[in-house]
């Protein structure tokens, strides 16, 4: 794969890069409608894979927080174009690598030293490339070691980025300019958390030991004297990324455990420590040739603070679900509602989050549940194609709901589809075992 010796830092260069992208991206728009024209029955597929593709060039060597939102795109099958989502989703592990003299150069900044003074042996060449840092196989002591490096300016850009991407974001979800930048605010929090090194180490050490105790799940040791703010060490850990096992197994007992542990990963951290990796894609797991889970990046982890827990997760029960008072004064604690709201607004959202709901916590409602349920799935997709198509949503405000919904929401839904990726049936409250 091409290597890249620099990345545009500067916001003037990363708008460049951008507008570029949308001449182009304006042209496929143009040749779409030229053949409609000829052709009535002409369909998008062709307009969405240009447009991926285009998009997708340009976010790669940006990389940084513009690439960070393909990789989360990615994870949305049921909303993004099937095009987008093939393309978008090699943002999790598959992109263009900094090259050598760009690698030694940032050790030199970082550490004053080069990466082949530090340890035994570094490989130049990347093994993996994602969205805000590329990984290099090395040794030292005789252990093989995985170093995660920081691409230059990242975190120095992600504000302007931001700033470029929010006027679009807030025409795509209906978001009126009040109150808004509590959302955007968040974002930015946890992409600058992202990108904090020694915070990453931190996080991972607390989660580990309080998660030792769930059975097949493995974590590697980070080595704080050969880290920093910028880059990481830790042991290497041999096993395939989630999506290539999905791929490749062909053992339900083997998919059963893997899915089984991931979920209890989860729900342990959700409901016993109230901090949860927020970043659920493959490419930040592994599976071993034991089956065994891997988890291998903590750089985004979302705290879960009370208020927000308990009304969330009260709302996982049918019984509340279906009590019209307790339902609405969940929606209220949730922000969903709001005190100003005009009767038809809470008419209208009250339905619309009744109906998305009762869908979602499904699998909260049994002691098992399928993941490889496709009518449940179906549901999700045409639920989603619904609202989407919704005329009157666009009449709303659609500034709705805490700040915590972004990532924990983003937690569940990463979740549901490694689930169903997994195809596994498991036992939704096997974590209290290891409480």
């Amino acid at each position: 794969m091409k290597t890249l010796d620099k990345i545009p830092t500067n916001k003037i260069q990363r708008a460049s890069k951008l507008m570029t992208t949308g001449v182009k991206v304006g042209g496929n728009y143009l040749k779409y409608y030229g053949k409609k024209l000829v052709n009535s029955e002409h369909n998008k597929d062709e307009l969405n894979e240009s447009n991926a593709e285009d998009i997708y060039d340009s976010l790669k060597n940006l990389k940084g927080s513009a690439l960070k939102v393909a990789q989360m795109l990615s994870m949305e099958k049921n909303i993004m174009p099937k095009a987008y989502v093939e393309k978008f989703s090699l943002a999790q592990f598959q992109v263009p690598p900094l090259s050598a003299p760009l690698v030694r150069k940032t050790f030199k900044k970082y550490f004053g030293d080069t990466p082949e003074s530090l340890y035994d042996t570094f490989n130049a060449e990347s093994v993996a490339a994602a969205s805000i840092g590329q990984v290099h196989k090395a040794t030292k002591d005789g252990k093989d070691l995985a170093v995660k490096i920081q691409y230059p300016g990242v975190a120095e850009s992600i504000s302007s980025d931001l700033a470029m991407v929010k006027p679009v974001a807030m025409k795509m979800f209906n978001i009126k300019g009040k109150d808004s930048d509590k959302y955007f605010q968040e974002v930015e929090e946890k992409l600058l958390e992202e990108t904090n090194y020694v915070l990453e180490m931190e996080q991972s050490k607390e989660i580990t030991e309080a998660c030792s105790n769930i059975p097949n799940l493995r974590f590697p040791k980070y080595y704080e004297t050969l880290s920093n703010e910028r880059i990481i060490t830790m042991d290497w850990m041999e096993g395939v990324h989630l999506s290539e096992f999905v791929k490749a197994n062909t053992s339900s007992e083997a998919a059963t455990k893997v899915g089984q542990t991931l979920w209890d990963f989860y729900m342990f951290q959700m409901h016993q420590l109230k901090r949860v990796h927020a970043d659920p894609h493959p490419g930040n797991f592994l599976v071993d040739e034991d089956a065994n889970l891997i988890a291998i990046d903590f750089g985004c982890v979302k705290s879960v603070p009370e208020d927000f827990y308990t009304p969330y997760f009260e709302l996982a029960k049918p019984e509340n679900i279906n009590n019209p008072e307790i339902f609405l004064e969940k929606m209220y604690a949730l922000e969903i509602l709001k005190v100003e709201d005009s009767p038809e607004e809470t008419k209208f959202f009250s339905e619309l989050f009744y109906e998305m709901l009762s869908l979602f916590t499904k699998p909260f409602h049994d002691e098992t549940f399928d993941f490889s349920d496709k009518e449940f799935f179906g549901k999700i997709a045409d639920l989603s194609n619904k609202y989407s198509k919704d005329t009157e949503i666009r009449k709303m405000n659609g500034n709705r709901g805490s700040k915590h919904f972004l990532y924990i929401n983003r937690t569940f839904f990463g979740l549901y589809n490694l689930m169903n990726d997994l195809g596994a049936k498991v036992s939704i409250n096997n974590y209290k075992n290891y409480i």
